[in-house]
């Protein structure tokens, strides 16, 4: 299996899977062009992926997913919860395919397991991808470490895993108290303590863990790295999924 990020963070979030000959995207939420150009370093195109499946109703998650489906005749996957109520205008989506949260996907040879999360979207879903015996988690917009979370991590091969927030920097930063209180709270997101914390206990069969969705405000990648070397040791391989560019690609 092969995997890149294409961009991560509340500016845009697009995953890149292939695993045999099947291709999937994670999520909408850049541009066309964007999408385009972060693939095209890797040698890849945005025609003939097999599927484009959203996470969640969320701007950052789904706002470019007419333009991938129209323009390049991507196949549309959601929860009917998450495309009624997105505020983002989509245009006509002709070929949608509907799950409901907690269900398992077969797409060609890929089997996506849909996990339903406590984050304050409408309906929104993690995913683990499986193929060929490996398993790689895309885990972000979690809401909180709920139960269940860190029993799924040691099952996976490698993860994108939410890394936030720095609470300190959240506690000092510039958002209103309300912002604060959604982002810490049960419905917003993890943060770096709470990300390194469940990777301390993956055991053996993970092979690296990429650090996603940090906050340009609330956390910096030399921040959220130095928390997870503190708790976690050097033995995993980390790696950071930039809110500026795609990361570079990645095998398991």
């Amino acid at each position: 299996m092969l995997t890149f990020s294409l961009q991560s963070g509340s500016n845009g979030n697009c995953i890149y899977v292939e695993a045999g000959e099947t291709r999937l995207l994670f999520d909408a939420g850049i541009t066309g062009k964007q999408a385009q150009a972060r693939m095209a370093v890797h040698k890849r195109e945005l025609h003939g992926i097999d599927a484009l499946i959203i996470s969640h109703d969320h701007a950052d998650h789904i706002r470019c997913c007419g333009v991938f489906h129209r323009k390049f005749n991507i196949p549309v996957w959601m929860t009917s919860v998450t495309q009624t109520a997105t505020r983002c205008d989509l245009g006509k989506l002709e070929r949608v395919n509907y799950f409901t949260s907690g269900q398992t996907l077969a797409i060609k040879d890929v089997l996506v397991h849909t996990l339903r999360t406590p984050h304050d979207g409408a309906d929104g879903v993690a995913f683990v991808v499986e193929h060929g015996g490996k398993r790689l988690g895309i885990l972000t917009d979690l809401g909180h470490p709920f139960n269940g979370l860190r029993e799924l991590i040691p099952t996976l091969d490698a993860v994108y895993l939410e890394s936030n927030y720095d609470p300190h920097m959240l506690r000092n930063g510039p958002y209103a108290w309300y912002l604060q209180e959604r982002i810490r709270g049960k419905g917003g997101h993890l943060s770096n303590q709470e990300s390194a914390e469940l990777l301390r206990s993956a055991g053996r069969r993970l092979q690296w863990a990429a650090l996603a969705h940090l906050s340009a405000e609330n956390n910096t990648p030399a921040l959220a790295m130095e928390t997870h070397r503190q708790v976690v040791g050097r033995m995993l391989p980390l790696m950071l999924a930039s809110r500026e560019r795609c990361s570079d690609m990645m095998t398991l």
